[in-house]
């Protein structure tokens, strides 16, 4: 009787074993149901979490300047000497605070709006003011050394030029404040404003279409024009002039690790890449690290997708010069090229022609932070560098000693942004808590299931076979 009692008690153990299991197996389609239901606020709908943050960023964003200030001006003009230059900065401005304008939904489930700029000092967050002065290349002068630039400043014009230079005590390297650097200064020698950045506040970026993901979750977010057109029209080629994937500050959910993240920049005029690296725990959330392959500005030579981005051969010694990006065909012809910070992953040969870089991956890498289940950003570092060009001239004096053309790096700037606290505990309390929840409820009830059922289906069985062989328990 106790053997039978023993078997029983075994058998039942056994049969709610099998149920808790059941039950954490039926707990998978509520998770993918929880998951589902939070995938479905991401979309680019009046109401949603991802329309309210989308139109207006809660989180500050940042963006950081480093000016290279020339340390050897004079042995440069009158000796051709390697320039020696230190950064200076950062210089903080808070961006990207004015919310979307024009907002417009269309019946292709696409979003329309225009992107106001601004930005504002942060003097709390910079090591100077705005006032300090650094001496950097003059602008005006680089545009005129380069050859290809004779449509603003003609050769048979060279000699007014030079007289301009001279009259206005102008040499190749000028002493400027950093807010006329960055926002704009009106030069005595081409008369008219000029500044890395001006046009800024008051202007747009856009517009642009999107994707609302109302009809294809997979498609939220993602860029379908700009500036009304499907494709670009810098680079005369229809793979660099395709607009890929989103603006970077989300991207369609459910990610996989396995494929790249794509996102288009007006910054730099084209789409780019970004690879996973790695997971990261940011205020206790879970997140998928990215950063751009060091392949993005490679030579031609190393990356042929690169070729359409070869423009000047001048730049890029026949194509054979990587980590630079000549943009003069979407900055309206001025003499800008983008790299990376100190020229991070670029040709030693643009360093050995300026002294006093230093790349690393630390400080001058650009990534990505993103939540994989809703494909929100919730950090970022963006960095890039601008550089100009100078050479010599038989006309312009100040360059007359000047042996070869120089990319010079000017400015390098981190436009950053990373999750504040109360943002995280609000996401934690709406997709993450609740996800991880169950699964431990999920994962607990089958552990325990199963084992109770293996243990109780074998002990079971030992019990039959010795009641089957006459033996007493």
């Amino acid at each position: 009787m106790a053997c039978c009692n023993t078997r029983n008690g075994l058998i039942a153990g056994a049969v709610l074993g099998a149920l808790l299991a059941v039950l954490g197996g039926i707990l998978i389609p509520v998770g993918d149901s929880i998951i589902t239901s939070t995938v479905s606020k991401v979309v680019l709908e009046n109401g949603t979490t991802a329309y309210e943050n989308w139109i207006s960023t809660a989180v500050p964003v940042y963006r950081q300047f480093w000016i290279f200030e020339v340390k050897n001006p004079v042995q440069v003009v009158e000796n051709g000497s390697i320039p020696q230059v230190t950064e200076k900065g950062p210089y903080t401005y808070r961006i990207r605070y004015l919310p979307k304008e024009n907002v417009t939904e269309h019946s292709n489930n696409t979003i329309a709006f225009l992107l106001p700029a601004g930005a504002i000092f942060e003097p709390l967050l910079s090591v100077g003011l705005e006032e300090d002065s650094v001496t950097i290349l003059n602008l005006a002068v680089a545009v005129s050394s380069r050859s290809h630039f004779y449509t603003m400043f003609p050769e048979r014009l060279h000699p007014i030029l030079n007289f301009l230079i001279k009259q206005n005590n102008a040499s190749l390297f000028q002493t400027r404040s950093v807010k006329e650097i960055l926002w704009g200064y009106r030069d005595p020698i081409v008369n008219q404003e000029v500044g890395l950045f001006f046009p800024y506040n008051g202007t747009y970026d856009g517009y642009y279409n999107v994707f609302t993901g109302k009809d294809d979750i997979s498609k939220v977010a993602l860029i379908d024009r700009w500036q009304g057109e499907q494709n670009l029209s810098f680079w005369n080629d229809s793979y660099c002039d395709m607009i890929n994937g989103t603006d970077a500050s989300s991207f369609p959910p459910s990610l996989d690790k396995d494929k790249s993240l794509f996102f288009f920049s007006s910054d730099i005029c084209r789409s780019v890449s970004a690879e996973f690296t790695g997971t990261v725990n940011l205020k206790g959330i879970k997140m998928y690290h990215y950063m751009l392959p060091e392949l993005l500005l490679a030579a031609p030579s190393v990356n042929p997708d690169n070729k359409c981005y070869c423009k000047n051969m001048d730049v890029t010694r026949n194509c054979t010069l990587g980590g630079v990006l000549d943009i003069s065909s979407c900055r309206g012809g001025m003499p800008i090229y983008i790299s990376l910070p100190h020229f991070f992953h670029g040709s030693e040969e643009l360093r050995d022609l300026v002294s006093g870089l230093s790349p690393s991956e630390e400080h001058h890498s650009t990534y990505l932070d993103v939540e994989p289940i809703t494909g929100f950003t919730m950090s970022f570092a963006k960095r890039l560098q601008i550089n100009m060009m100078y050479g010599p001239s038989k006309t312009i004096t100040v360059l007359n000693q000047i042996k070869e053309y120089t990319l010079l790096p000017v400015v390098w700037l981190n436009e950053t942004a990373i999750l504040d606290d109360e943002t995280a505990d609000m996401f934690k309390a709406e997709v993450t808590s609740r996800i991880r929840m169950l699964e431990a409820v999920r994962i607990t009830l089958m552990s325990i299931g199963s084992v109770l059922f293996v243990a109780c289906a074998v002990a079971a069985f030992v019990v039959h076979r010795k009641q089957e062989n006459g033996k007493v328990v």
